[in-house]
């Protein structure tokens, strides 16, 4: 059995109970896959099967718990009823769309590496996104066995000060490193495994939930999809006989697809500065309460620039994410 771990009822709910025929018999379930209109729902004893929502769009992303029940005409698909309330949401937003990730995520796993260089605008716009949900951030650096390693580490420096860890490693296809350094950061917990192709993503999952592949074929087989690629996120169980020490949940791993843009419309410009740790920081020591922390004077920000404790490059992503959430309109 896979027991669920149930959302906290804090947040609203992400979708609103329908109509339900009478004499039909609701389920609980978890959202592992989205294909469209379709999701795979798995019940709590680890049956599998498609869902699809009673409207034109689903509302459903993975991590949800949804309540759910057999279709009439088919017996082996379901209708989903209802989405229950998130802990979490982490997504990104550009000017036209919104593209979820997952929720109700209990670690961000930012997976980059020494090459392909990473962005470091586009780190920065996903951990604002996360700070944004509140969902805790663990930067893991891979390939450090390649010549770019210190030119990296230089490069993440200020994100070890602002507090986040930083996690080195040279991922192999024996998944020793995967096993002695990062599943136990992963334990009792689901985590959403991030960042750009190449950056070796698939050798984590791979050596972590080896069923993975097997899991997936399933699933394209029975939507008619053919051959998988992730372009959507897709919830594994990581098989670990020693993980008891959360008895009301079980590790797992969230592989999501790469991404080229991480836009941050959902974000006000106002809202940055407290995001940005090392901005955060300063921004008590400012004149004025409302500081955009750019031209003011008496700016407690611009004089943490100035002063070293705020490098450029941070300064400088600052105010380009300024100037483009600016142009959206509130």
């Amino acid at each position: 059995m896979r027991p669920h771990q149930r959302a906290s009822s804090k947040s609203a709910p992400a979708g609103k109970r329908a109509d339900v025929p009478q004499g039909v018999e609701l389920e609980s379930g978890l959202v592992v896959s989205t294909h469209g209109r379709h999701c795979v729902v798995e019940t709590p004893d680890g049956r599998r099967l498609i869902c699809h929502p009673r409207g034109k769009k689903s509302e459903a992303v993975v991590g949800d718990h949804v309540t759910w029940h057999l279709t009439q005409a088919q017996a082996d698909e379901g209708v989903i009823v209802q989405v229950e309330p998130r802990k979490n949401l982490l997504y990104r937003q550009d000017e036209w769309r919104s593209k979820s990730f997952a929720a109700n995520i209990d670690l961000l796993l930012m997976w980059i590496a020494v090459e392909p260089v990473f962005s470091e605008a586009q780190l920065t716009r996903a951990l604002i996104s996360a700070e944004s949900a509140e969902i805790p951030v663990c930067i893991v650096l891979n390939k450090v066995d390649l010549p770019g390693a210190e030119q990296a580490r230089l490069r993440l420096q200020p994100y070890r000060d602002m507090g986040y860890e930083v996690v080195e490693l040279s991922l192999k296809g024996d998944g020793e490193q995967a096993q002695d350094i990062i599943l136990p950061r992963l334990k009792g917990r689901a985590t959403l495994v991030l960042g750009p192709s190449g950056a070796g993503k698939s050798t984590l999952i791979n050596t972590l939930a080896p069923h993975a592949r097997a899991e997936v074929g399933e699933i394209s087989q029975a939507l008619n999809s053919g051959r998988h690629t992730t372009t959507h996120s897709q919830w594994y169980w990581v098989e670990d006989p020693d993980d008891t020490h959360r008895p009301d949940g079980r590790t797992a791993v969230i592989d999501s697809p790469g991404f080229q843009e991480f836009g941050l419309h959902h974000i006000a410009p106002t809202d940055l500065a407290r995001l940005m740790p090392d901005i955060a920081r300063h921004t008590d020591q400012c004149r004025f309460y409302n500081c955009t922390h750019r031209q003011e004077p008496g700016c407690g920000v611009q004089a943490a620039v100035q002063r070293g404790d705020i490098t450029p490059t941070r300064i400088s992503l600052y105010t380009s994410l300024f100037d483009e959430l600016s142009q959206t309109r509130w």
